[in-house]
């Protein structure tokens, strides 16, 4: 900063020649949901530019970033650390830091931690880049056969027995197809109950998309609840399931 002399007292001169500090750009980077070569050039570029990569948990993470080789620094954010997460990142933003946001597979932010971020990065009028990537969303809808006209995502359902049969029956009112994300130790229990509330409705169950042992299940509710009433299930699954015949 340069100083002037005036009348005795020191006082501070505008630099005219000073830049502002350019803050740097949050990157919300797609990522494999599941064969890690389902990643974009522009996503590797990304990521591999940025100079922090926040991820949901750091073993994922780092499993991803060392299969594609790069050597960046992880932090975490997710459904814990969010609050406290999103200030790093906007610190690192300040600093004029580029940092890249991904999940454990798929599409940050969707049915993942980051929302709140998001917000946050508009409200502070942040520059913020969305690189797409692989979606086990779409690519069960793709694959269900089922009308992708329209369509809802109805995510997770409740926990609760009696909530979950209750957002089942309105479900099943839907003209769209609808399509549902679900836990290995509850997905038995979401089978049940849709069988008992639209036993006759065609659906489809899709296991470990992309993977080598991915596997895909057709049937009518009831059918697929005969089939796996006493499986045991590993993996990630999404369950898509017709609309409400006219």
């Amino acid at each position: 900063m340069a100083f002037a002399l005036l009348e005795g007292r020191t006082t501070d001169v505008v630099d005219m020649d000073a830049q502002p500090v350019k803050t740097g750009t949050l990157y919300v980077v797609g990522t494999p949901i599941g064969n890690v070569e389902d990643i974009t050039l522009r996503a590797l570029r990304v990521l591999k530019s940025c100079s922090v990569v926040f991820c949901e948990e750091f073993k994922v993470g780092a499993r991803l970033l060392r299969a594609h080789r790069i050597d960046k620094p992880l932090e975490s954010l997710n459904e814990h650390n969010e609050v406290e997460a999103t200030e790093r990142v906007l610190e690192y933003l300040r600093q004029g830091k580029d940092v890249a946001l991904i999940s454990d597979a798929g599409m940050p932010v969707i049915a993942d931690p980051g929302a709140f971020l998001i917000r946050r990065i508009l409200r502070e009028g942040l520059p913020l880049v969305v690189v797409p990537g692989p979606s086990s969303i779409l690519t069960a809808l793709v694959r269900s056969g089922f009308s992708t006209d329209q369509f809802l995502y109805a995510g997770f359902l409740s926990r609760k027995p009696e909530e979950r049969r209750r957002q089942l029956q309105a479900l099943a009112e839907e003209l769209r197809t609808v399509v549902l994300l679900e836990t290995p130790y509850r997905l038995r229990q979401l089978l049940s109950d849709a069988a008992a509330v639209m036993p006759q409705r065609h659906a489809y169950l899709a296991c470990n998309l992309t993977l080598p042992y991915e596997t895909h299940h057709y049937g009518t509710f009831a059918e697929l609840w005969e089939r796996f009433r006493h499986s045991r299930f590993r993996g990630e699954f999404v369950l898509c399931f017709e609309g409400r015949p006219v």
